[in-house]
């Protein structure tokens, strides 16, 4: 393939439009439900992975900041809302949300994609063998 835009879009090599999803957590003794915009891993991300490694972005933070998004695509949180940095009388973003976020994200992510083996609570594979494909 000879590498252009036209190639790349043939490709599906860009993420496209964000994808919505409805998450639902629980802040002390009540339930919140939401829809949010979701954008697939991409340039972004891939952005704020490299500022987390070289140590100038929370990962966690960085990863929620690049990918939750409104219906255009544009950064709902940046690193500092996510982290309550932005504004320390606020705080940062509640746990359960943040895990509701970042279980969407990888929702978002693995669509399509083939289911590693069942985990074993320490992590490990619960396969000696390795997967199928593997074999």
């Amino acid at each position: 393939m000879k590498l252009s835009i036209d190639s790349l879009k043939q490709a599906g090599a860009f993420t496209g439009r964000p994808v919505e999803k409805e998450i639902t957590w629980t802040q002390g003794d009540q339930d919140f439900t939401a829809t949010v915009y979701i954008r697939p891993l991409g340039y972004h991300t891939a952005m704020t992975d490299v500022m987390a490694a070289n140590g100038r972005l929370d990962g966690v933070a960085g990863r929620i900041a690049a990918s939750i998004c409104d219906e255009e695509g544009k950064p709902v949180f940046t690193p500092a809302d996510i982290t309550g940095e932005a504004d320390p009388e606020r705080g940062a973003l509640d746990g359960a949300l943040t895990i509701a976020l970042l279980v969407a994200i990888q929702e978002v992510n693995d669509l399509g994609k083939p289911t590693s083996p069942a985990k074993t609570k320490s992590g490990a594979s619960s396969s000696s063998t390795g997967s199928a494909d593997e074999q």
